[in-house]
């Protein structure tokens, strides 16, 4: 299902921004924003920085009511990656504010697409590299059981940091690492290993 979850994703919440920016504008040259000097860039600003939607309640009534599978998965999915897509964005129009309207041309706005693909894809690629070295580390503590939950925090916790120091998105590292090592620490690890990483996970929840 990456294919729809990507789609509702990226597509969906530059949809949300598009439309809550350029509805603001409209509203503003209908003149019911009042006699404010805000231009449509800045209205783009604010509609990336309420795009996202985090639908934690519907998750948690997904979860009670034990709904089809692939919609849980879809909003889950959804839900994870629009945060990542929604900071790109966001500093993608910040960018654009701050170079002002009258200097951004048609290479400026490449910039930004090429800009988007770059931080989003380069965070993804931090995570999954972060969770495969922490897979492969996974194998080799068998003998010190007691610090293996302490290197699945310390390396996702590094894979954000990591993303953030290269100005890439760091939300969607620490996710794709979680995605990508999740199925191999819980084979590697002990079960009481297992056990306490899901329970600190739920407590910081």
């Amino acid at each position: 299902n990456l294919g729809g979850i990507l789609m509702h994703a990226i597509i969906g919440t530059c949809w949300n921004a598009a439309t809550v920016g350029l509805s603001l504008w409209g509203c503003h040259m209908g003149g019911a924003m009042g006699d404010i000097d805000i231009g449509l860039l800045q209205y783009l600003l604010f509609g990336s920085l309420i795009a996202a939607v985090d639908p934690v309640a519907v998750i948690a009534v997904f979860e009670e009511v034990h709904v089809n599978e692939v919609l849980f998965i879809m909003v889950f999915g959804e839900s994870l990656l629009n945060d990542g897509v929604t900071v790109v964005l966001f500093n993608v129009f910040d960018a654009f504010v701050s170079l002002g309207g009258s200097q951004i041309d048609a290479v400026e706005i490449i910039k930004g697409i090429i800009s988007f693909f770059v931080v989003a894809f380069g965070g993804a690629l931090v995570g999954v590299i972060f969770g495969i070295l922490l897979s492969l580390l996974t194998r080799c503590t068998k003998n010190i059981q007691i610090i293996e939950p302490g290197f699945v925090f310390v390396l996702g916790y590094l894979s954000y940091v990591t993303a953030e120091m290269l100005s890439l998105s760091a939300i969607l590292s620490i996710t794709f690492c979680g995605v990508c090592c999740q199925k191999y620490i819980n084979a590697n690890m002990d079960e009481k290993s297992v056990t306490t990483v899901r329970y600190v996970m739920k407590v910081f929840a």
